[in-house]
C-alpha cells in the first residue's frame, strides 16, 4: 500500500464540503502545492532535460473545488492532512514547509518502490515515458534519493535545521522504511499461515499501514524537542492508527489482489477464522488457486466484510479523538465517513455496497 490516492466518491467529497473540510484545509493545500512544485524545480537540476517531460500544474488555495484542485487533494489528501496536523501541534513555519517538501519526497520514494513490488507503474515526477515500467520505478526511486537530500540540505542552508541533524533524519527514514519493506519482502513468495485477525491487525497493518503514515513524523521525531515534541509523538500514534485503518480498508479493496499472490489480507483472516461455514468453504478453495467470483466481498462474504470495517472505524474514531484532543479541528464524528472514502477509485463501488446494507 501506498499514500494513494482517496476520496474518489462524490458522496463523500461533498459530504466533508459540507462540513467544511476541504475549505480549512484550503490554505494546507496550497502549501503542499508550492512544496511539489519546488521539487519539480529541483529536478531539473538532478537529470538532465531529455529524461524529463513539463511539469503538472499545481493548483492554488483558490482552486480546492476545481477539478484541477479536487484532484491535487485526492492524489495528496494525506500529506495535506499531515501538514494541517503539524500546524496545529505549533511547529515553527518555515519548518513546517521542510516538513512538506520532505514529505513529498518520502511518497514517491515509496510510491516507486511499491511499483516493484507490485509490478505497478505509478509515478509522482515528470520524468519523460521510457520503455520499460520497472526501469521507471528505479529512475524515480533513484531521482527522489537526490531529491530528499536537496531538501534537507536546503533548509539547512537556510538554517531550519542543523547540518549534523542530516544523518539522524535519514537513518530514522531507512530504518522505518527498511521495517515496512521487511514486511512487504517477507510475502514476495507467498504466505503459508493466516494469522487470526487481531495477530494480523498488530503485525501486519500496524506495520503496513501505522508506520508507512508515520514516516511524516521521522524529521520531527528529530528535530522537535520541549512541548512540541512531546505532542508529536502523541500525535504520531494517533496518525499511525489512521494508517492501519487505511490498511484494513485496502485489504477490502485488495482482496481478488491478494488471495491470488496469497499475502496478507484481514478479509481473509476474518474469514478463515471467524467466518461462516459457507464462507470458509469457499475462501478455501480460492485460497487453493481458484477463481475468485466478481462481487464475493459485497455478496458472498459481506458479513465477514462488514466485520473488517468495523475494525476500521475503531481505528480512524481513536485517531480523529486523539487528535482533537491534542488541539487538532477535524471532527471525530466524521471519521466513519473518511473510512467509507479512502479508498481508490476501484473501491468506491464495494464500499458504497457493504455501507448500504450495514
Amino acid at each position: 500500500m501506498t499514500l494513494s490516492p482517496v476520496f474518489r466518491s462524490q458522496k463523500s467529497v461533498q459530504l466533508l464540503a459540507e462540513h467544511g473540510v476541504w475549505s480549512r484545509l484550503a490554505s494546507d493545500l496550497e502549501a503542499q502545492a508550492k512544496a511539489v512544485g519546488t521539487v519539480y524545480d529541483d529536478l531539473e537540476r538532478v537529470i538532465d532535460a531529455r529524461f524529463r517531460t513539463d511539469p503538472p500544474h499545481v493548483p492554488s488555495a483558490d482552486e480546492v473545488t476545481t477539478p484541477e484542485g479536487l484532484h491535487f487533494l485526492q492524489e495528496y489528501f494525506f500529506l495535506i492532512l499531515f501538514r494541517s496536523i503539524f500546524g496545529s501541534l505549533g511547529v515553527d513555519r518555515e519548518r513546517l514547509q521542510a516538513y512538506t517538501e520532505l514529505n513529498f519526497c518520502i511518497k514517491g520514494t515509496i510510491t516507486a518502490a511499491d511499483n516493484l513490488f507490485d509490478d505497478q507503474a505509478k509515478t509522482l515526477l515528470p520524468l519523460a515515458p521510457s520503455a520499460g515500467a520497472r526501469f521507471m520505478s528505479i529512475l524515480q526511486l533513484m531521482s527522489f534519493e537526490r531529491l530528499l537530500r536537496g531538501v534537507l540540505d536546503r533548509w539547512a542552508h537556510r538554517g531550519v535545521l542543523a547540518e549534523e541533524d542530516i544523518p539522524a533524519i535519514q537513518q530514522a527514514l531507512i530504518d522505518r522504511m527498511a521495517e515496512i519493506g521487511v514486511l512487504e519482502g517477507s510475502e514476495e513468495g507467498g504466505v503459508d499461515g493466516i494469522p487470526t485477525p487481531d495477530e494480523m491487525v498488530e503485525s501486519v497493518h500496524r506495520v503496513r499501514g501505522g508506520s508507512l503514515f508515520a514516516l511524516a513524523f521521522a524529521a520531527p521525531s528529530v528535530l522537535e524537542e520541549g512541548e512540541v515534541g512531546a505532542r508529536m509523538g502523541d500525535a504520531e500514534e494517533a496518525i499511525a492508527r489512521l494508517g492501519t485503518a487505511f490498511q484494513i480498508v485496502d485489504d477490502l479493496t485488495d482482496f481478488e489482489f491478494d488471495v491470488g499472490r496469497r499475502s496478507h489480507n484481514l478479509l481473509v483472516s476474518e474469514i478463515h477464522h471467524g467466518g461462516s461455514p459457507e464462507e470458509r468453504t469457499a475462501l478455501a478453495a480460492m485460497w487453493e488457486g481458484g477463481p475468485v467470483p466478481t462481487g464475493a466481498v459485497e455478496g458472498l462474504f459481506a458479513n465477514s466484510a462488514r466485520a473488517v470495517l468495523e475494525r476500521a472505524y475503531a481505528e480512524a474514531r481513536a485517531s480523529f479523538t486523539t487528535l482533537q484532543g491534542l488541539g487538532h479541528w477535524f471532527d471525530p464524528a466524521l471519521a466513519d465517513e473518511v473510512v467509507h472514502a479512502i479508498v481508490g477509485l476501484e473501491g468506491v463501488a464495494r464500499m458504497e455496497a457493504l455501507t448500504s446494507e450495514a
